[in-house]
C-alpha cells in the first residue's frame, strides 16, 4: 500500500506472502494492524539514530538493535512507563558516567523531539545581537508588574458549618472554593469536603440524600468488582486485554507509594485495596482501563478516604477531570504541552525563545507534571493541598499551566545562565522533585494570572482560552472544542531563529484519517 492508498495485487509463482513477509524482514521495520490481520504497517526509519545513540550511552544491556525496536512498541503500549524508565537512565548517565560526546546528545534530543506530534510555536519576534547575545522582542504585549497573591487560612469546620442549611445543602459553593483556593482544607475536613470537590456528592444534595447515595454507590461498586472476580482462567484467556491491563495494574501497585507508611510492608491490605480498585475501574471504564500513572492518582486518595467504596468513586470523580491525559492518542498530553509554551511566549519570552532554541520548545520535560498533576514533585501532604486548590478550577480550570509556569519563571535564570541544553534542562526539572516551595509557587501562578487578566485585550486569543476568556476573534475554528482552538491557534510560526540550530519539533508524524497513518503515528508516539 502506498501513501496515497494505492494497492497493487501481489502474485507470487515459487512462494507465498508469508515468504515474502520474512523476506522484508532484512529490509524494512514493520509491524501488525491490530484491527486487521492482513495489514502490515511500515514504521518510518527512526532506527539508525536509536540505535547509535543507545549503544553509546549504554542505556541498555541487550542487543541494542532488538531493544530498540522493543523500545519503540513499548512506548505505544506503556507510554508513561516506558518514556519514564528511559529518561531516568538518561539522567544516570548525566551523573554517573563518563561524559558522552555532544553529537550523541544532540542525536537522542532529535530523536525525542521528532516523536512529538505537535509544533509548540506561537509568535515570537526576536533580535539576535552579535555573537550568542540575543534581545526578546516579544509578543507585543507589554505586561504590567506582577501583583502579590497572598495565601490565606484553609477552610476549617466552621466555616464549613455555616454554608450548611438545615437539611445538610451547601448553599454557596463558591465561597467554600474560593476559600479552599486561598488556604486549601483543614486536614480532619479533607475525608468529607473532597468528595464535593471530586462530585461524588452534589452540593445540593441533603444529608440523607448522601446516605441514599452512598448506598447505591456502594452497590454498584461491588456489582462491577464481582464482574471481575468472577472472571474464569478460560475466559481470561480469550479476552487479551483485559489480561494485559490485569498484568499492568500487578506490576505498579506493588511500587506505588511503598516508602509511604500507609503502602509499607509485605502483604499491606492497602495494596490489595488499591489493587481492587484498579481493577473495577477497568469495569467502569474499558474505553479508558488502565495506564501507568493511575495509581500515582489513587494513592493519596485510598490513603486520605481509608475506605474502599469513597476512593473509588473520588478516583472516578478525579479521572472525568483528568482522563485525556491518559488515552492513547495522547491528544490532551500534547494540547496542554503545547499550551503551556504558549503561555510562556507571552510571560516569559526570552525563556520561552531559550528553550526553543535548545531542542526543549515541546516542553516534554514537563510531561511528568502533567501527567500525575505534580504527584512526583511535591510532598504527600503538599499534593493534598495542591490538588484541592486545582479541584477549585479557580481562578481558571487550566490553573496547573500556570503553575508550571510559575516553577519556570523560578528557574529560569538557572537554565539560561547554565546555558543547559536538552538533557540538562531535562535532569534539573526532575531533580526538583520534593524541592518545590507550595505556597510561593501557588502565589506566583495567581500573580500571573491576574497579570494577565489586567491587559486581557491585548493579549492573543490562545492565551484568552488558556485563561479562561472567550477569544476576542471568533473564526469557524473556535467552533471546536478549547483543546482543539487552542492547540490550532499554537501553530503558528515560530521564532525567527537565526542561530545555527532550530528545534527539530516541527519535524512531526503527520496524523491522516486513514488507519494506517493513524496506527503509524501511534506506534512512534511518545506522548
Amino acid at each position: 500500500m502506498q501513501r496515497d492508498g494505492t494497492t497493487y495485487v501481489a502474485f507470487f509463482q515459487l512462494a507465498n506472502a508469508e515468504s515474502f513477509i520474512n523476506s522484508l524482514k532484512g529490509f524494512i521495520k514493520f509491524v501488525k494492524s491490530r484491527s486487521d490481520k492482513n495489514l502490515y504497517l511500515v514504521m518510518d526509519e527512526v532506527e539508525t539514530v536509536l540505535k547509535k545513540s543507545f549503544a553509546e550511552l549504554d542505556l541498555f544491556q541487550e542487543n541494542t538493535s532488538d531493544y530498540v525496536w522493543k523500545f519503540v512498541k513499548n512506548l505505544h503500549n506503556r507510554p508513561y512507563e516506558t518514556t519514564m524508565e528511559a529518561f531516568s537512565k538518561l539522567a544516570d548517565i548525566w551523573l554517573y558516567k563518563e561524559p558522552v560526546k555532544r553529537p550523541v546528545e544532540e542525536a537522542v534530543a532529535d530523536l525525542l523531539n521528532q516523536s512529538l506530534t505537535i509544533d509548540p510555536h506561537p509568535r515570537v519576534s526576536v533580535s539576535i545581537g552579535s555573537g550568542e547575545e540575543y534581545e526578546v522582542i516579544g509578543v507585543g504585549v507589554d505586561l504590567p508588574p506582577r501583583p502579590p497573591c497572598p495565601r490565606g487560612a484553609p477552610l476549617t469546620q466552621e466555616q464549613w458549618e455555616k454554608c450548611k442549611d438545615r437539611e445538610g445543602r451547601i448553599t454557596d459553593p463558591e465561597a467554600i472554593k474560593e476559600i479552599i483556593f486561598r488556604g486549601g482544607i483543614c486536614p480532619s475536613l479533607r475525608f468529607e469536603v473532597w468528595k464535593f470537590l471530586l462530585n461524588y456528592y452534589p452540593w445540593k444534595s441533603t444529608h440523607n440524600e448522601r446516605l441514599e447515595l452512598k448506598r447505591k454507590k456502594t452497590d454498584e461498586y461491588f456489582t462491577m468488582k464481582l464482574q471481575w472476580r468472577t472472571f474464569t482462567t478460560a475466559q481470561e484467556s480469550r479476552f487479551s486485554d483485559y489480561r494485559e491491563r490485569k498484568s499492568l495494574i500487578e506490576k505498579d501497585v506493588n511500587r506505588t507509594d511503598r516508602t509511604h507508611p500507609y503502602y509499607a510492608g509485605d502483604s499491606n491490605p492497602h495494596l490489595e485495596q488499591l489493587y481492587d480498585i484498579l481493577m473495577t475501574y477497568i469495569m467502569y471504564n474499558f474505553d479508558l482501563g488502565y495506564v501507568q500513572g493511575m495509581s500515582d492518582l489513587l494513592s493519596p486518595i485510598l490513603f486520605l478516604m481509608d475506605n474502599e467504596v469513597d476512593a473509588f468513586w473520588c478516583f472516578v470523580g478525579f479521572m472525568d477531570k483528568v482522563s485525556t491525559n491518559f488515552e492513547m492518542d495522547q491528544k490532551g498530553m500534547k494540547g496542554q504541552l503545547c499550551q503551556l509554551y504558549t503561555l510562556l511566549c507571552t510571560t516569559e519570552p526570552q525563556l520561552a525563545y531559550y528553550l526553543n532554541r535548545h531542542d526543549s520548545g515541546n516542553m516534554f520535560f514537563c510531561f511528568r507534571w502533567l501527567l500525575v498533576l505534580f504527584k512526583r514533585e511535591f510532598s504527600a501532604i503538599d499534593i493534598l493541598k495542591l490538588w484541592e486548590i486545582l479541584w477549585t478550577d479557580l481562578p481558571c480550570k487550566n490553573f496547573h499551566l500556570l503553575v508550571c509556569a510559575a516553577i519556570l519563571d523560578t528557574e529560569k535564570n538557572i537554565l539560561i545562565e547554565n546555558n543547559y541544553g536538552f538533557t540538562e534542562i531535562l535532569k534539573h526539572i526532575n531533580d526538583l522533585s520534593l524541592h518545590i516551595e507550595l505556597p510561593w509557587t501557588i502565589s506566583k501562578a495567581e500573580g500571573i494570572y491576574y497579570q494577565l487578566m489586567s491587559v486581557e485585550h491585548q493579549i492573543p486569543d490562545d492565551i484568552r482560552v488558556i485563561i479562561g476568556l472567550e477569544p476576542l476573534h471568533k473564526s469557524s475554528s473556535t467552533n471546536g472544542s478549547d483543546d482543539e482552538a487552542s492547540s490550532n491557534n499554537a501553530r503558528a510560526n515560530g521564532p525567527r531563529n537565526n542561530s545555527r540550530r532550530n528545534s527539530t519539533g516541527s519535524a512531526n508524524v503527520k496524523l491522516g484519517d486513514d488507519e494506517v497513518s493513524f496506527e503509524r503515528g501511534l506506534n512512534l508516539s511518545y506522548m
